[in-house]
């Protein structure tokens, strides 16, 4: 039986117990939180220990810790268990700032431990098409790409945690928190970054210290360029649009479909999932097989921590364009 604990009992940690119930020969085998009753409800039906931190666990040993706490602080956590010999995923993003990635990244070097950082949408069949198809050279020479994130949370989300909203403990907004899955893909399907120019402005939540609406240009270093949008304050929210352009083909991902047309063909592509399941839950799901099985072949995950800083990095670098109104260089 594969054991796996569980590093934050809020929401996010209840996706992913929900996740791992659905894998066989893995189980929730620790649930992690300060808040040992919020803990408690999360363990108690899948006969987990709880814990209020990785020393509490005694002699336990778990084949993988799952980091689902708030941004800030997840290197630091996820280092804690490096330490003690525990591969780890990490929920998106990797953290709020390079050095505590930089610091993850060394961490896993010393330790020789696989980490993973979550990025499920790679994972969807529409992106996995695309990315064989931009790998074959379908689409030709690449010359840029959109992106956007058009999402709606209410006032009560941001109220919900104290948290949530801050710069301290969210790292930022719409962009860090919901758009950075979908960017994440765009970055996966142009490439490394060189500069971005950006804006961003709260419009339309109170009593938060980050942006609900953001709009990026990015130059990539292939010579590409692209556009990213991203926003909770987009009602009603549509959904990701991805599109993708070449000399020799463009491609458009939304509503759950991949279409790409060339010169003398058009091909459709769309996403699906077991009954019961939406894509992008399935998708996670794929993500955490993935993660296990590199654990077992001694192999680096599908998407590591490298990723995840590149992410972040772009995220930030956007962030400090908009705050100083100056394109930023990411070189």
């Amino acid at each position: 039986m594969i054991d796996i604990a569980i590093i934050g009992a809020g929401f996010i940690g209840g996706v992913h117990a929900r996740l791992i119930d659905s894998i066989d020969g893995a189980r929730v085998s620790a649930v992690i939180d300060s808040n040992v009753d919020r803990a408690q409800a999360l363990a108690a039906p899948r006969g987990a220990r709880v814990a209020t931190s990785l020393d509490d666990l005694g002699d336990h040993v778990p084949h993988l810790v799952s980091i689902c706490t708030v941004s800030a602080g997840h290197a630091d956590l996820a280092i804690a268990a490096l330490e003690r010999g525990f591969p780890v995923l990490v929920e998106k993003p990797v953290d709020i700032t390079l050095e505590a990635a930089a610091r993850l990244a060394d961490a896993a070097r010393l330790h020789d431990r696989v980490v993973g950082v979550v990025s499920q949408r790679r994972f969807l069949p529409t992106a996995q098409a695309l990315r064989e198809a931009i790998d074959a050279g379908r689409l030709g020479k690449l010359t840029g790409g959109t992106v956007e994130s058009p999402f709606f949370r209410a006032q009560s989300y941001y109220d919900s945690g104290d948290w949530r909203g801050t710069r301290e403990y969210d790292g930022g907004g719409a962009l860090m928190n919901q758009g950075v899955h979908a960017l994440d893909l765009l970055l996966w399907f142009l490439g490394d970054p060189a500069s971005v120019s950006a804006a961003s402005a709260c419009v339309a939540h109170e009593r938060i210290e980050v942006e609900d609406v953001v709009g990026a240009a990015i130059a990539f270093r292939s010579g590409a360029v692209g556009t990213a949008f991203a926003s909770t304050a987009a009602f009603p929210e549509s959904g990701v649009r991805l599109s993708v352009f070449g000399t020799e083909g463009s491609a458009t991902i939304a509503d759950g479909r991949l279409t790409m047309r060339f010169a003398d063909d058009e091909v459709v592509i769309e996403d699906s999932a077991p009954d019961g399941w939406s894509t992008i839950d399935w998708a996670h799901r794929a993500q955490y097989v993935d993660v296990l099985a590199a654990i077992a072949e001694n192999r680096a995950p599908a998407i590591g921590i490298e990723d995840g800083r590149r992410a972040l990095a772009s995220v930030l670098g956007i962030y400090e364009s908009a705050e100083t109104g100056r394109a930023v260089s990411l070189i």
